[in-house]
């Protein structure tokens, strides 16, 4: 069960960023932002969060995946590796643009109120087509924004994946939105007639889905401009596995351990561990690796590029794949009948260094971590993840703060996680027990003590979930791993961004060296 890394000795990974400076940041998906609209959006009130943030002396803003959404409107389980959600993008940024109207924006469903903690997806994905038709509309009558279009399209940056992401969607709408192993057979191949064949034929969806993405760059680009202008680095999110129904799988099947007709044959999971007794069972297609060596591993390298397009630096999620990943035979119903096999190891790294340069990444290396994990991630030199939740499982836990490391990130929880105060009331007595003793309190505050926890660690970076500085309780919670139904759609409510939280939180950035003085924008924040 060992990586493919080169034999002997090899020096740190080139690509190995210089240390950080401690500094403290926040987990929130754009999703979760509170606003006027059914979901959260890039838009103004990320910006608004970039301040309170700001003032708040956080320096990092962790995100989810910032493709489409998958079923159950998972980030994980998206449709491209490449693409950008248009759920995403921000509708008072295309009024602003002069392509929507304010009676546009008026017509959007209700947002649900944040207090009962749930986007509308279904409600949100019907309006944003419906206005992205009407700004498409405008937008062809503007010969400015025609030839940034033409741009954008034309860029190497979209060379790689546009076409293939826009004829994808375009045929998946024709199809009412069913999966490309249910369309014609020429298509779902991809003979070269039958492609052409609908880029004509589907050539206006073709190019409002182009359209659709030069927007979702266009306004992430602005966020993170305005995250730059306040010292935020955004930390983006790089799931190691897509979904079968994607334009990557379409268009890529040679990569991807299919049969002769497109099915998975085996698919990804984890054995059992803290979330599931039976494992989990993903049902994506796992990797053809030697397949990625052979033609130097060009795909993986175009998306680690594309990611860090997005993001200031990468989490890497399920790094221990890269090690050894365990997979299913594809006709299995839960996790447990697999097996582990090895991975590209080092080598897909090294070909990535080579062509891209110094790679900052952060790799997710939770859950069954064994010698070839550790000894990858040490030879990566690459940060790995400390969770506080998982510390008072057993006695001398490596995620108990005086286990912590300088290179990695410690968390309280992470979005798969529930609330702190969720997981507090759950402790058993035992578990209870030695939180209580590790932290030296009464237990009344848990979301308190275990960001005091990671922000004293010696960790360079620390990232709490927002939910936890609100102090929220299960109802709050993300993702429920192994649950396919009634996740991600949490939302904050614009009334818990106090100025009072903000200082608390920035105070304490400060005494612990993660956060420097920021009198100055104090006065950003109203008292309420």
């Amino acid at each position: 069960m060992t990586g493919s890394g080169p034999p002997g000795p090899v020096p740190a990974l080139a690509s190995a960023p210089a240390r950080p400076p401690r500094t403290a940041g926040l987990l929130l998906h754009p999703s979760s932002l509170p606003g006027p609209f059914p979901c959260g959006e890039a838009g103004p009130d990320a910006i608004r969060f970039l301040e309170w943030a700001q003032a708040a002396g956080q320096s990092l803003w962790q995100v989810l995946p910032l493709g489409p959404a998958g079923g159950g409107d998972s980030p994980y389980g998206g449709s491209s590796a490449f693409a950008g959600n248009p759920l995403l993008l921000s509708a008072e940024f295309l009024a602003e643009e002069g392509w929507l109207s304010a009676a546009d924006l008026s017509g959007a469903p209700a947002s649900t109120p944040s207090s009962e903690g749930a986007c509308d997806f279904s409600g949100a994905a019907r309006w944003k087509e419906a206005i992205l038709r009407e700004a498409w509309r405008r937008f062809r009558s503007d010969a400015r924004g025609a030839l940034e279009l033409d741009a954008f399209r034309e860029a190497p940056e979209q060379g790689f994946w546009l076409a293939d992401w826009s004829l994808f969607a375009a045929a998946k709408r024709a199809h009412r939105g069913a999966g490309w192993m249910a369309w014609d057979p020429a298509l779902a191949g991809r003979d070269a007639q039958a492609l052409a064949g609908a880029r004509r034929d589907l050539a206006e969806d073709v190019a409002f889905e182009e359209f659709a993405q030069f927007v979702f760059f266009r306004h992430w680009g602005r966020i993170r401009r305005e995250a730059a202008a306040r010292g935020i680095e955004i930390l983006g999110d790089l799931p190691i596995y897509v979904a079968h129904d994607s334009a990557d799988v379409w268009a890529h099947r040679e990569l991807f351990a299919l049969d002769e007709s497109g099915r998975p044959e085996r698919v990804a999971g984890v054995p059992p561990d803290y979330f599931s007794a039976t494992g989990q069972l993903w049902g994506y297609p796992v990797y053809r690796w030697e397949a990625s060596a052979r033609e130097g591993y060009a795909w993986w390298i175009e998306r680690l590029q594309a990611h860090l397009r997005l993001a200031d630096l990468v989490r890497i999620d399920h790094f221990r794949g890269f090690a050894a990943f365990w997979e299913v035979e594809a006709s299995e119903e839960t996790a447990l009948r697999g097996r582990w096999s090895a991975g590209p190891g080092r080598a897909l790294f090294d070909a990535a260094s080579r062509k891209l340069g110094p790679l900052p990444l952060v790799a997710e290396d939770l859950g069954v971590i064994t010698d070839d994990v550790a000894a990858l991630l040490a030879d990566l030199a690459l940060p790995g993840m400390k969770v506080l939740q998982f510390a008072f499982s057993e006695d001398d836990s490596p995620h108990l703060p005086h286990r912590h490391v300088e290179n990695s990130v410690v968390y309280t929880g992470t979005h798969d996680n529930d609330t702190t105060r969720g997981w507090a009331a759950a402790l058993s007595a035992e578990e209870r027990a030695r939180y209580l003793g590790y932290a030296g309190t009464a237990g009344s505050d848990p979301a308190g003590d275990l960001i005091r926890m990671a922000y004293e660690s010696v960790a360079r970076r620390a990232v709490v979930p927002l939910q936890d500085v609100f102090d929220l309780g299960t109802e709050a919670r993300m993702n429920t791993p192994g649950v396919g139904a009634g996740n991600w759609s949490w939302r904050a409510r614009t009334e818990d961004f106090t100025r009072e939280k903000a200082m608390r939180l920035r105070r304490l950035a400060e005494l612990t060296g993660r956060g420097k003085k920021l009198s100055a924008v104090s006065s950003q924040l109203s008292a309420g």
